[in-house]
């Protein structure tokens, strides 16, 4: 691959030295690729977050990137390290579930699962797949390894059960699907749904004990303590609050329902 970018999503954090150490592995087989943090913040063993995060973020990076999502509670378990190949992008990591959401908006060319050690370190911990294998696997690929160098083909991976609203008595029910940083509660409600549900007819989002009427084009819409619905960047349901932090204030957690049903 000519330039090739390499990107990083794990639930590391930054205080101990495993990004680091992934990176250098990296950098010692591939000097000359580019290496981008999607993010390494993702709540510990959070599958689920780490897997609508990725999906959220990998579009947006070049052709043939290599994204390496590692959120790996099962490590050294015998889950299968594995390489998904779309056609656009490659993906590398635990076959547990990690590439749900991809898997909805990307078809899979191949999917291999990573046995040849050839293309591991000589030493394979049991509890660090991302440096020991995740990381060297990426950067030979990077190189121009073709996939099946690094194992046999699968015919089927893990993904993990995505709750789908649902449509009762007239009304549309989802839930909170992830909260973000700010407090922003994005549900499992897309806007496409949203729209065939309405079908242009005004409606209102409840969530905890509030009501809210129809949708904001974006947050500068909002007055402060004051919740809005809106659609979000990743094409769902967002509920939010202007300079303020919505899953405080509603007091709701993931999971928590969300309401929309049309106003009479």
């Amino acid at each position: 691959m000519r330039n090739p970018v390499i990107t990083l999503l794990t639930d590391f954090g930054l205080r101990d030295p495993y990004v680091g150490s992934m990176k250098g592995v990296i950098l010692r087989i591939n000097p000359w690729c580019t290496l981008v943090d999607i993010t390494h913040q993702v709540t510990p063993h959070d599958l689920k977050e780490g897997a609508f995060t990725l999906a959220n973020a990998f579009s947006t990076f070049p052709q043939g990137t290599i994204h390496i999502a590692v959120v790996d509670p099962g490590v050294g378990s015998p889950r299968k390290p594995i390489l998904l190949v779309t056609p656009r992008y490659f993906f590398i990591g635990p076959d547990n579930g990690i590439f749900t959401f991809v898997v909805k908006r990307e078809k899979v060319k191949k999917a291999v699962a990573l046995t040849n050690s050839k293309y591991f370190l000589p030493q394979v911990s049991t509890t660090f797949h991302g440096r020991d294998i995740f990381a060297p696997v990426a950067a030979h690929l990077s190189l121009g390894v073709k996939p099946k160098a690094f194992g046999h083909v699968m015919d089927s991976w893990t993904e993990f059960l995505v709750p789908e609203p649902d449509k009762k008595e007239g009304r549309l029910i989802g839930e909170v699907f992830h909260i973000d940083t700010f407090g922003n509660l994005t549900s499992n409600i897309d806007g496409r749904q949203l729209f065939q549900f309405s079908k242009r007819h005004p409606f209102m989002v409840r969530i905890g004990k509030r009501t809210i009427q129809g949708l904001r084009k974006g947050y500068w819409e909002g007055k402060k303590n004051e919740p809005i619905a809106l659609i979000g960047s990743g094409g769902f349901l967002e509920i939010s609050l202007r300079e303020g932090n919505a899953q405080r204030l509603l007091k709701v957690g993931r999971g928590d329902r969300v309401l929309v049903q049309i106003c009479k």
